[in-house]
Protein backbone atom coordinates (compact mmCIF):
# COMPACT_ATOMS: atom_id res chain seq x y z
CA UNK A 1 0.00 0.00 0.00
CA UNK A 2 1.06 3.54 -0.72
CA UNK A 3 2.17 5.72 2.30
CA UNK A 4 -1.22 8.48 3.06
CA UNK A 5 -0.90 11.57 4.83
CA UNK A 6 -2.30 11.39 8.58
CA UNK A 7 -5.88 10.22 8.12
CA UNK A 8 -6.49 10.61 4.50
CA UNK A 9 -8.74 8.51 3.10
CA UNK A 10 -8.11 5.64 0.65
CA UNK A 11 -8.58 5.28 -2.84
CA UNK A 12 -9.29 1.99 -4.88
CA UNK A 13 -6.03 3.20 -6.72
CA UNK A 14 -4.14 3.94 -4.11
CA UNK A 15 -5.02 0.47 -2.50
CA UNK A 16 -4.06 -1.46 -5.38
CA UNK A 17 -0.84 -0.25 -7.21
CA UNK A 18 2.38 0.22 -5.37
CA UNK A 19 4.14 2.88 -6.78
CA UNK A 20 7.47 3.40 -7.84
CA UNK A 21 9.71 4.78 -4.83
CA UNK A 22 12.80 7.88 -5.56
CA UNK A 23 14.98 10.02 -3.51
CA UNK A 24 15.11 13.46 -2.80
CA UNK A 25 16.74 16.02 -4.72
CA UNK A 26 20.22 16.20 -2.67
CA UNK A 27 22.21 18.77 -5.40
CA UNK A 28 21.61 22.11 -7.60
CA UNK A 29 20.56 20.89 -10.86
CA UNK A 30 20.65 22.20 -14.70
CA UNK A 31 18.07 20.44 -17.19
CA UNK A 32 16.46 21.49 -20.03
CA UNK A 33 12.96 21.41 -18.61
CA UNK A 34 12.20 21.08 -14.85
CA UNK A 35 8.30 20.30 -14.05
CA UNK A 36 6.62 20.42 -10.82
CA UNK A 37 3.95 17.93 -10.07
CA UNK A 38 4.14 14.11 -10.53
CA UNK A 39 0.28 13.60 -11.33
CA UNK A 40 -0.70 12.68 -14.88
CA UNK A 41 -0.14 16.21 -16.00
CA UNK A 42 3.63 16.22 -14.99
CA UNK A 43 4.49 12.81 -15.83
CA UNK A 44 2.71 12.97 -19.46
CA UNK A 45 4.90 16.07 -20.18
CA UNK A 46 7.75 14.62 -18.77
CA UNK A 47 7.13 11.35 -21.17
CA UNK A 48 6.92 13.54 -24.15
CA UNK A 49 9.63 16.17 -23.64
CA UNK A 50 12.04 13.17 -23.02
CA UNK A 51 10.77 11.52 -26.36
CA UNK A 52 11.80 15.19 -27.95
CA UNK A 53 15.28 14.37 -26.28
CA UNK A 54 15.33 17.00 -23.59
CA UNK A 55 16.93 16.86 -20.88
CA UNK A 56 13.80 16.55 -17.89
CA UNK A 57 13.76 16.49 -13.98
CA UNK A 58 10.30 15.91 -12.08
CA UNK A 59 10.05 17.35 -8.63
CA UNK A 60 7.17 16.00 -6.75
CA UNK A 61 6.26 16.59 -2.76
CA UNK A 62 5.28 13.48 -1.86
CA UNK A 63 4.84 10.53 -3.66
CA UNK A 64 4.26 9.90 -7.42
CA UNK A 65 0.38 9.56 -8.12
CA UNK A 66 -0.56 10.92 -4.00
CA UNK A 67 -1.93 13.76 -5.29
CA UNK A 68 -5.36 14.26 -7.53
CA UNK A 69 -4.39 11.84 -10.02
CA UNK A 70 -4.71 9.03 -7.10
CA UNK A 71 -8.04 9.58 -6.41
CA UNK A 72 -9.85 10.33 -9.90
CA UNK A 73 -12.37 8.06 -11.02
CA UNK A 74 -10.40 8.22 -14.42
CA UNK A 75 -12.76 9.02 -17.16
CA UNK A 76 -11.30 9.54 -20.09
CA UNK A 77 -13.55 11.54 -21.66
CA UNK A 78 -14.61 13.95 -24.16
CA UNK A 79 -18.84 14.36 -23.17
CA UNK A 80 -17.47 18.15 -21.09
CA UNK A 81 -19.72 18.60 -17.50
CA UNK A 82 -20.00 22.21 -18.47
CA UNK A 83 -21.46 20.71 -21.92
CA UNK A 84 -20.82 21.66 -25.21
CA UNK A 85 -24.05 24.15 -25.61
CA UNK A 86 -22.35 26.53 -22.45
CA UNK A 87 -18.75 26.15 -24.43
CA UNK A 88 -20.30 27.17 -27.64
CA UNK A 89 -21.70 30.90 -25.69
CA UNK A 90 -18.91 31.31 -23.86
CA UNK A 91 -16.15 30.64 -26.81
CA UNK A 92 -18.13 30.50 -29.92
CA UNK A 93 -18.75 27.26 -32.08
CA UNK A 94 -14.93 27.04 -33.43
CA UNK A 95 -14.08 26.85 -29.97
CA UNK A 96 -16.73 24.08 -29.07
CA UNK A 97 -15.07 22.04 -31.98
CA UNK A 98 -11.63 22.57 -30.98
CA UNK A 99 -12.54 21.77 -27.42
CA UNK A 100 -14.16 18.54 -28.93
CA UNK A 101 -11.25 17.62 -30.89
CA UNK A 102 -8.58 18.26 -28.26
CA UNK A 103 -10.18 16.28 -26.02
CA UNK A 104 -11.02 13.70 -28.74
CA UNK A 105 -7.16 13.54 -29.12
CA UNK A 106 -5.83 13.05 -25.74
CA UNK A 107 -7.78 9.98 -25.22
CA UNK A 108 -6.60 8.83 -28.45
CA UNK A 109 -2.97 9.78 -27.36
CA UNK A 110 -3.55 7.50 -23.96
CA UNK A 111 -4.35 4.89 -26.33
CA UNK A 112 -1.74 4.94 -28.32
CA UNK A 113 0.97 5.19 -25.54
CA UNK A 114 -0.46 2.51 -23.70
CA UNK A 115 -0.40 0.32 -27.11
CA UNK A 116 3.13 1.36 -27.85
CA UNK A 117 4.12 0.92 -24.29
CA UNK A 118 2.58 -2.40 -23.83
CA UNK A 119 1.09 -1.07 -20.24
CA UNK A 120 -0.70 -3.48 -18.69
CA UNK A 121 -3.69 -0.77 -17.19
CA UNK A 122 -6.99 -2.29 -17.85
CA UNK A 123 -7.78 -0.05 -20.53
CA UNK A 124 -10.75 -0.12 -22.07
CA UNK A 125 -12.66 1.79 -25.01
CA UNK A 126 -16.94 1.90 -23.88
CA UNK A 127 -19.63 3.97 -24.14
CA UNK A 128 -21.05 6.39 -22.15
CA UNK A 129 -23.90 7.91 -20.90
CA UNK A 130 -25.55 11.06 -19.85
CA UNK A 131 -28.98 11.29 -18.41
CA UNK A 132 -31.09 14.06 -16.87
CA UNK A 133 -33.27 14.28 -14.52
CA UNK A 134 -37.05 14.32 -14.62
CA UNK A 135 -37.18 18.31 -15.02
CA UNK A 136 -34.28 18.73 -17.16
CA UNK A 137 -34.79 16.73 -20.61
CA UNK A 138 -34.22 20.06 -22.37
CA UNK A 139 -31.23 20.18 -21.78
CA UNK A 140 -30.34 16.69 -23.63
CA UNK A 141 -31.63 17.63 -26.40
CA UNK A 142 -30.08 21.66 -26.32
CA UNK A 143 -26.29 19.24 -25.75
CA UNK A 144 -27.07 16.98 -28.60
CA UNK A 145 -27.56 20.03 -31.29
CA UNK A 146 -24.05 21.52 -29.89
CA UNK A 147 -22.09 18.71 -29.69
CA UNK A 148 -22.92 17.41 -32.93
CA UNK A 149 -21.94 20.85 -34.43
CA UNK A 150 -18.48 20.50 -32.40
CA UNK A 151 -17.99 17.54 -34.59
CA UNK A 152 -19.40 14.54 -32.39
CA UNK A 153 -20.90 11.80 -33.63
CA UNK A 154 -23.32 11.33 -30.23
CA UNK A 155 -26.68 9.63 -30.38
CA UNK A 156 -30.28 10.05 -28.63
CA UNK A 157 -31.33 6.94 -27.22
CA UNK A 158 -34.35 6.06 -25.22
CA UNK A 159 -32.65 5.09 -22.10
CA UNK A 160 -29.18 3.86 -20.91
CA UNK A 161 -28.31 -0.18 -20.40
CA UNK A 162 -29.12 -0.30 -17.87
CA UNK A 163 -31.13 -2.48 -15.76
CA UNK A 164 -31.68 -1.82 -12.45
CA UNK A 165 -33.63 1.81 -12.86
CA UNK A 166 -34.36 3.64 -16.27
CA UNK A 167 -32.34 6.59 -16.55
CA UNK A 168 -34.78 7.82 -19.45
CA UNK A 169 -33.87 9.40 -22.59
CA UNK A 170 -29.92 9.86 -22.65
CA UNK A 171 -27.04 10.89 -25.23
CA UNK A 172 -24.50 8.12 -25.77
CA UNK A 173 -20.97 9.29 -26.33
CA UNK A 174 -19.09 6.74 -28.32
CA UNK A 175 -15.66 5.64 -27.73
CA UNK A 176 -14.84 6.92 -24.62
CA UNK A 177 -11.73 5.29 -22.52
CA UNK A 178 -11.22 4.41 -18.81
CA UNK A 179 -8.16 2.45 -17.18
CA UNK A 180 -6.61 2.26 -13.26
CA UNK A 181 -5.08 5.75 -13.61
CA UNK A 182 -2.03 4.56 -11.31
CA UNK A 183 -1.16 1.47 -12.91
CA UNK A 184 -0.62 3.68 -15.86
CA UNK A 185 1.49 6.34 -14.10
CA UNK A 186 3.43 4.48 -12.66
CA UNK A 187 4.14 2.66 -15.46
CA UNK A 188 4.95 5.75 -17.49
CA UNK A 189 6.79 7.14 -14.86
CA UNK A 190 9.64 3.87 -15.35
CA UNK A 191 9.52 4.23 -18.85
CA UNK A 192 10.37 7.72 -18.57
CA UNK A 193 13.52 6.79 -15.53
CA UNK A 194 14.60 4.04 -17.87
CA UNK A 195 15.13 6.24 -20.95
CA UNK A 196 17.34 9.20 -19.08
CA UNK A 197 14.71 11.31 -17.06
CA UNK A 198 15.00 12.29 -13.37
CA UNK A 199 12.24 12.35 -11.22
CA UNK A 200 12.86 13.48 -7.36
CA UNK A 201 10.06 12.70 -5.00
CA UNK A 202 9.47 13.98 -1.04
CA UNK A 203 11.45 17.39 -2.82
CA UNK A 204 9.22 20.44 -1.57
CA UNK A 205 9.56 23.67 -3.49
CA UNK A 206 9.39 26.84 -1.92
CA UNK A 207 9.98 29.48 -4.76
CA UNK A 208 9.87 29.79 -8.59
CA UNK A 209 11.47 32.46 -10.50
CA UNK A 210 10.91 33.56 -13.88
CA UNK A 211 13.54 34.91 -15.61
CA UNK A 212 15.64 33.26 -19.08
CA UNK A 213 16.68 30.51 -16.84
CA UNK A 214 13.98 29.18 -14.55
CA UNK A 215 14.82 28.77 -11.41
CA UNK A 216 13.04 26.18 -8.66
CA UNK A 217 13.84 26.58 -5.07
CA UNK A 218 13.32 23.34 -2.49
CA UNK A 219 12.60 23.53 1.27
CA UNK A 220 16.18 21.58 1.40
CA UNK A 221 17.91 24.68 0.01
CA UNK A 222 19.11 22.90 -3.61
CA UNK A 223 18.03 24.77 -6.96
CA UNK A 224 16.75 23.90 -10.18
CA UNK A 225 17.97 25.82 -13.29
CA UNK A 226 16.24 25.43 -16.72
CA UNK A 227 15.27 26.54 -19.82
CA UNK A 228 11.43 25.46 -19.42
CA UNK A 229 9.46 25.41 -16.23
CA UNK A 230 6.44 23.95 -16.34
CA UNK A 231 4.19 23.42 -13.01
CA UNK A 232 1.62 20.70 -12.89
CA UNK A 233 0.60 20.92 -9.14
CA UNK A 234 -3.28 21.11 -9.55
CA UNK A 235 -3.35 24.31 -8.80
CA UNK A 236 -0.43 26.73 -9.74
CA UNK A 237 2.06 27.47 -6.82
CA UNK A 238 4.00 30.00 -8.88
CA UNK A 239 0.77 32.30 -9.11
CA UNK A 240 -0.55 34.50 -6.62
CA UNK A 241 -3.33 36.32 -7.55
CA UNK A 242 -4.09 35.95 -11.75
CA UNK A 243 -5.60 32.05 -12.51
CA UNK A 244 -6.69 31.78 -8.77
CA UNK A 245 -9.31 34.61 -9.88
CA UNK A 246 -10.55 32.57 -12.49
CA UNK A 247 -10.86 29.23 -11.07
CA UNK A 248 -12.95 27.79 -7.77
CA UNK A 249 -11.63 24.86 -6.20
CA UNK A 250 -14.18 21.99 -5.03
CA UNK A 251 -13.54 18.95 -3.41
CA UNK A 252 -15.66 15.88 -4.40
CA UNK A 253 -16.14 12.81 -3.13
CA UNK A 254 -15.94 8.60 -4.45
CA UNK A 255 -17.69 6.02 -2.97
CA UNK A 256 -16.72 2.49 -4.17
CA UNK A 257 -19.31 -0.56 -3.65
CA UNK A 258 -18.76 -4.27 -4.29
CA UNK A 259 -21.86 -5.55 -6.55
CA UNK A 260 -22.08 -9.07 -8.36
CA UNK A 261 -19.72 -9.45 -10.95
CA UNK A 262 -21.06 -8.19 -14.42
CA UNK A 263 -24.57 -6.90 -12.36
CA UNK A 264 -24.12 -3.38 -14.08
CA UNK A 265 -22.61 -3.24 -17.57
CA UNK A 266 -19.44 -1.40 -18.64
CA UNK A 267 -19.68 2.18 -19.54
CA UNK A 268 -19.22 5.48 -18.05
CA UNK A 269 -22.33 7.07 -16.51
CA UNK A 270 -23.38 10.90 -16.09
CA UNK A 271 -26.36 12.62 -14.70
CA UNK A 272 -27.31 16.37 -14.89
CA UNK A 273 -28.20 16.69 -11.66
CA UNK A 274 -26.61 19.57 -9.20
CA UNK A 275 -25.00 18.31 -7.63
CA UNK A 276 -24.51 15.63 -10.62
CA UNK A 277 -23.28 12.52 -10.22
CA UNK A 278 -20.53 9.96 -12.21
CA UNK A 279 -20.15 6.24 -12.42
CA UNK A 280 -17.73 3.71 -13.56
CA UNK A 281 -17.10 0.29 -12.74
CA UNK A 282 -13.87 -1.93 -11.95
CA UNK A 283 -13.80 -5.33 -12.85
CA UNK A 284 -12.57 -7.64 -10.61
CA UNK A 285 -12.12 -11.50 -10.52
CA UNK A 286 -14.77 -12.50 -8.21
CA UNK A 287 -16.93 -9.11 -8.19
CA UNK A 288 -17.06 -5.55 -8.96
CA UNK A 289 -16.48 -2.33 -7.97
CA UNK A 290 -18.81 0.31 -8.68
CA UNK A 291 -17.07 3.45 -8.62
CA UNK A 292 -19.79 6.64 -7.78
CA UNK A 293 -18.37 9.95 -8.00
CA UNK A 294 -20.03 13.42 -7.06
CA UNK A 295 -21.58 15.61 -4.08
CA UNK A 296 -19.54 18.27 -4.97
CA UNK A 297 -18.86 21.65 -2.88
CA UNK A 298 -16.80 24.42 -2.63
CA UNK A 299 -13.45 23.73 -0.61
CA UNK A 300 -13.32 24.62 2.89
CA UNK A 301 -17.20 25.79 2.77
CA UNK A 302 -19.13 22.56 3.90
CA UNK A 303 -19.36 22.21 7.86
CA UNK A 304 -19.95 18.37 7.15
CA UNK A 305 -18.35 17.30 4.72
CA UNK A 306 -18.85 13.29 6.01
CA UNK A 307 -22.53 13.72 5.11
CA UNK A 308 -21.30 13.93 1.39
CA UNK A 309 -20.55 10.21 1.54
CA UNK A 310 -24.34 9.60 3.39
CA UNK A 311 -25.95 11.48 0.35
CA UNK A 312 -24.17 9.39 -2.60
CA UNK A 313 -24.32 6.13 -1.03
CA UNK A 314 -28.08 7.05 -0.64
CA UNK A 315 -28.17 7.83 -4.26
CA UNK A 316 -26.38 4.84 -5.36
CA UNK A 317 -28.54 2.04 -3.28
CA UNK A 318 -31.45 3.75 -4.73
CA UNK A 319 -30.36 3.28 -8.05
CA UNK A 320 -28.20 0.07 -7.67
CA UNK A 321 -30.38 -2.10 -5.04
CA UNK A 322 -27.49 -4.98 -6.23
CA UNK A 323 -25.10 -3.14 -4.21
CA UNK A 324 -23.30 -5.54 -1.40
CA UNK A 325 -20.76 -3.47 0.53
CA UNK A 326 -18.61 -0.71 0.89
CA UNK A 327 -15.22 -1.22 -0.17
CA UNK A 328 -13.82 2.99 -0.13
CA UNK A 329 -14.74 5.77 0.23
CA UNK A 330 -12.20 9.02 -0.53
CA UNK A 331 -12.58 12.43 -2.15
CA UNK A 332 -10.30 14.68 -4.62
CA UNK A 333 -9.52 18.61 -5.47
CA UNK A 334 -11.00 19.80 -8.95
CA UNK A 335 -10.46 23.33 -10.13
CA UNK A 336 -13.54 24.98 -11.69
CA UNK A 337 -12.71 27.42 -14.34
CA UNK A 338 -15.28 30.54 -14.88
CA UNK A 339 -15.81 29.22 -18.37
CA UNK A 340 -15.42 25.87 -18.40
CA UNK A 341 -12.08 25.26 -20.06
CA UNK A 342 -8.88 24.34 -18.50
CA UNK A 343 -5.59 26.95 -18.45
CA UNK A 344 -2.94 25.00 -20.48
CA UNK A 345 0.20 27.17 -21.57
CA UNK A 346 1.99 30.07 -20.96
CA UNK A 347 1.82 31.21 -17.34
CA UNK A 348 0.27 34.95 -17.94
CA UNK A 349 2.22 36.38 -14.97
CA UNK A 350 5.59 35.38 -16.33
CA UNK A 351 8.29 34.93 -19.39
CA UNK A 352 7.19 32.32 -21.80
CA UNK A 353 9.00 30.03 -20.74
CA UNK A 354 6.85 29.00 -17.87
CA UNK A 355 4.03 26.83 -18.26
CA UNK A 356 0.96 25.80 -16.39
CA UNK A 357 -1.80 22.81 -16.15
CA UNK A 358 -4.99 23.79 -14.56
CA UNK A 359 -8.54 24.32 -14.16
CA UNK A 360 -9.48 20.57 -14.71
CA UNK A 361 -13.29 21.36 -14.96
CA UNK A 362 -13.58 17.85 -13.56
CA UNK A 363 -11.74 16.42 -16.57
CA UNK A 364 -8.73 16.37 -15.05
CA UNK A 365 -6.90 12.87 -16.92
CA UNK A 366 -7.81 14.47 -19.98
CA UNK A 367 -7.61 17.74 -19.65
CA UNK A 368 -3.64 17.23 -17.76
CA UNK A 369 -3.31 15.19 -21.21
CA UNK A 370 -4.67 17.96 -23.45
CA UNK A 371 -1.56 20.20 -21.69
CA UNK A 372 0.98 17.72 -22.23
CA UNK A 373 0.08 17.72 -25.71
CA UNK A 374 0.37 21.49 -25.93
CA UNK A 375 3.00 22.22 -23.55
CA UNK A 376 5.37 20.15 -25.47
CA UNK A 377 4.54 21.73 -28.79
CA UNK A 378 5.08 25.07 -26.81
CA UNK A 379 8.69 23.92 -25.73
CA UNK A 380 9.46 22.51 -29.11
CA UNK A 381 8.40 25.59 -30.99
CA UNK A 382 5.72 23.67 -32.96
CA UNK A 383 2.40 25.52 -34.08
CA UNK A 384 -0.66 23.89 -32.16
CA UNK A 385 -4.67 24.69 -32.96
CA UNK A 386 -5.35 24.44 -29.11
CA UNK A 387 -3.27 27.26 -28.04
CA UNK A 388 -5.72 30.18 -28.10
CA UNK A 389 -8.66 28.04 -26.54
CA UNK A 390 -6.34 27.35 -23.36
CA UNK A 391 -4.36 30.01 -23.15
CA UNK A 392 -4.12 30.97 -19.22
CA UNK A 393 -3.95 34.47 -19.92
CA UNK A 394 -7.06 35.11 -22.19
CA UNK A 395 -9.78 37.29 -20.21
CA UNK A 396 -13.29 36.10 -20.72
CA UNK A 397 -15.54 39.25 -21.61
CA UNK A 398 -19.00 36.67 -21.54
CA UNK A 399 -17.70 35.02 -18.33
CA UNK A 400 -17.68 38.11 -16.48
CA UNK A 401 -20.54 37.23 -14.11
CA UNK A 402 -19.51 34.27 -13.16
CA UNK A 403 -15.98 36.09 -12.42
CA UNK A 404 -17.79 38.68 -10.07
CA UNK A 405 -19.23 35.67 -8.24
CA UNK A 406 -16.59 33.48 -7.49
CA UNK A 407 -14.29 36.40 -6.64
CA UNK A 408 -17.21 37.80 -4.21
CA UNK A 409 -17.21 34.50 -2.21
CA UNK A 410 -13.53 34.51 -1.84
CA UNK A 411 -14.07 37.79 -0.50
CA UNK A 412 -16.97 37.01 1.82
CA UNK A 413 -14.77 34.17 3.89
CA UNK A 414 -12.42 36.79 5.02
CA UNK A 415 -15.23 37.82 7.37
CA UNK A 416 -14.05 35.09 9.25
CA UNK A 417 -11.66 37.33 10.34
CA UNK A 418 -14.21 39.53 12.18
CA UNK A 419 -15.97 36.59 13.71
CA UNK A 420 -16.22 35.39 16.94
CA UNK A 421 -14.57 31.80 17.26
CA UNK A 422 -15.03 31.15 21.07
CA UNK A 423 -12.53 29.66 22.69
CA UNK A 424 -13.29 25.80 22.74
CA UNK A 425 -13.34 23.50 25.49
CA UNK A 426 -10.59 21.44 24.58
CA UNK A 427 -11.02 18.31 26.40
CA UNK A 428 -14.23 17.91 25.01
CA UNK A 429 -12.44 17.73 21.77
CA UNK A 430 -12.34 14.25 20.10
CA UNK A 431 -9.19 12.62 19.42
CA UNK A 432 -8.27 13.03 15.80
CA UNK A 433 -10.54 16.52 15.39
CA UNK A 434 -9.59 20.34 14.72
CA UNK A 435 -11.29 23.23 15.41
CA UNK A 436 -10.32 27.15 15.17
CA UNK A 437 -11.03 29.60 17.67
CA UNK A 438 -10.41 33.17 18.25
CA UNK A 439 -7.57 34.23 20.43
CA UNK A 440 -7.16 38.30 20.79
CA UNK A 441 -6.70 39.38 16.93
CA UNK A 442 -5.54 36.10 15.74
CA UNK A 443 -6.87 32.98 14.95
CA UNK A 444 -5.76 29.33 16.12
CA UNK A 445 -6.24 26.17 15.04
CA UNK A 446 -6.20 23.53 17.24
CA UNK A 447 -5.96 19.54 16.57
CA UNK A 448 -6.05 16.71 18.74
CA UNK A 449 -3.71 14.04 18.09
CA UNK A 450 -4.46 10.32 18.80
CA UNK A 451 -2.54 10.25 21.43
CA UNK A 452 -4.68 12.82 23.34
CA UNK A 453 -1.99 15.81 22.69
CA UNK A 454 -2.99 19.27 21.53
CA UNK A 455 -1.38 21.23 18.87
CA UNK A 456 -1.72 24.71 18.10
CA UNK A 457 -0.91 26.82 15.38
CA UNK A 458 -2.00 29.78 13.14
CA UNK A 459 -5.22 29.74 11.12
CA UNK A 460 -4.00 31.72 8.58
CA UNK A 461 -3.38 30.57 5.14
CA UNK A 462 0.35 31.00 3.97
CA UNK A 463 -0.85 31.57 0.73
CA UNK A 464 -2.72 34.56 1.21
CA UNK A 465 -4.20 34.74 4.90
CA UNK A 466 -7.81 32.91 4.76
CA UNK A 467 -8.79 31.93 7.44
CA UNK A 468 -8.96 27.49 6.90
CA UNK A 469 -11.70 25.27 8.33
CA UNK A 470 -11.44 21.58 9.59
CA UNK A 471 -11.84 18.69 7.01
CA UNK A 472 -13.31 15.89 8.92
CA UNK A 473 -13.18 13.48 6.00
CA UNK A 474 -9.74 14.48 5.19
CA UNK A 475 -8.40 15.22 8.40
CA UNK A 476 -7.16 18.28 6.86
CA UNK A 477 -7.04 22.37 7.16
CA UNK A 478 -8.77 23.43 4.21
CA UNK A 479 -8.85 27.36 3.13
CA UNK A 480 -12.13 28.51 1.90
CA UNK A 481 -10.50 31.27 -0.85
CA UNK A 482 -8.27 29.74 -2.70
CA UNK A 483 -7.94 25.94 -1.58
CA UNK A 484 -4.75 25.44 -0.01
CA UNK A 485 -4.82 22.09 1.73
CA UNK A 486 -2.67 20.92 5.29
CA UNK A 487 -2.71 18.29 7.08
CA UNK A 488 -3.43 17.59 10.40
CA UNK A 489 -0.11 19.03 11.86
CA UNK A 490 -0.21 22.13 9.14
CA UNK A 491 2.16 20.91 6.68
CA UNK A 492 1.09 21.68 3.06
CA UNK A 493 -0.64 18.99 1.41
CA UNK A 494 -2.12 20.98 -1.72
CA UNK A 495 -1.23 24.97 -3.22
CA UNK A 496 -1.18 27.68 -3.91
CA UNK A 497 0.13 27.87 -1.00
CA UNK A 498 3.99 26.49 -0.30
CA UNK A 499 4.58 27.02 3.50
CA UNK A 500 3.07 25.46 6.52
CA UNK A 501 0.94 26.88 8.79
CA UNK A 502 2.70 28.67 11.21
CA UNK A 503 2.72 26.80 14.53
CA UNK A 504 2.01 28.45 18.14
CA UNK A 505 3.65 28.36 21.64
CA UNK A 506 1.88 31.15 23.34
CA UNK A 507 -1.43 30.24 23.22
CA UNK A 508 -3.02 31.45 26.49
CA UNK A 509 -5.52 28.47 27.22
CA UNK A 510 -6.00 26.21 30.46
CA UNK A 511 -6.12 22.54 29.32
CA UNK A 512 -7.06 20.38 32.98
CA UNK A 513 -4.28 17.77 33.46
CA UNK A 514 -0.53 17.78 33.03
CA UNK A 515 1.97 20.70 32.27
CA UNK A 516 2.41 21.47 28.25
CA UNK A 517 4.99 19.79 26.75
CA UNK A 518 7.82 21.16 24.57
CA UNK A 519 6.66 22.70 21.01
CA UNK A 520 7.34 19.80 18.10
CA UNK A 521 8.26 21.08 14.13
CA UNK A 522 4.59 22.12 13.19
CA UNK A 523 2.70 22.92 16.53
CA UNK A 524 2.68 22.94 20.19
CA UNK A 525 1.31 20.25 22.11
CA UNK A 526 -0.59 20.07 25.37
CA UNK A 527 -1.34 16.47 26.78
CA UNK A 528 -4.98 15.64 28.00
CA UNK A 529 -5.34 14.55 31.59
CA UNK A 530 -6.12 10.63 31.26
CA UNK A 531 -9.67 9.74 30.67
CA UNK A 532 -11.07 12.74 28.39
CA UNK A 533 -11.95 11.66 25.33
Amino acid sequence: MNSLHPGETLSLWLDTEEMPQFSKLQQDLRVDVCIIGGGIGGITTAYLLMKEGKKVCLLESFEIGSGQTGRTTAHFSNALDDRYYEIERLHGQEGARLAAQSHTAAQDAVEKIVREEKIDCHLERLNGYLFASDDDQEVLQKEFDAAHRAGLGIQFLNRAPLQSFDTGPCLRFPRQLQLHPLKYLSALTKIFVERGGQVFTHTHVTNVESGKIAKVKTSDGFTVSCNSLVVATNTPINDLFAIHTKQVPYRSYVVGFQIPKDSVPKGLFWDTLNPYHYVRIEQGETEDILIVGGEDHKTGQEEHPELCFTRLENWARQKFPMITNTAYSWSGQVMEPIDGLGYLGHNPMDRNNVYVITGDSGQGMTHCTIGGLLITDQIMGRANPWEQLYNPGRISVRATGEYLKINANVAAQYREWFSAKPRPELHTLHRGEGTVFRDGLRMVAAYKTTSGQVEFMSAACTHLAGVVNWNNVEKSWDCPCHGSRFDCHGKVLEGPATQALKPLDDVNIEIPGPERVPTTDLGTSLTEPLGFA
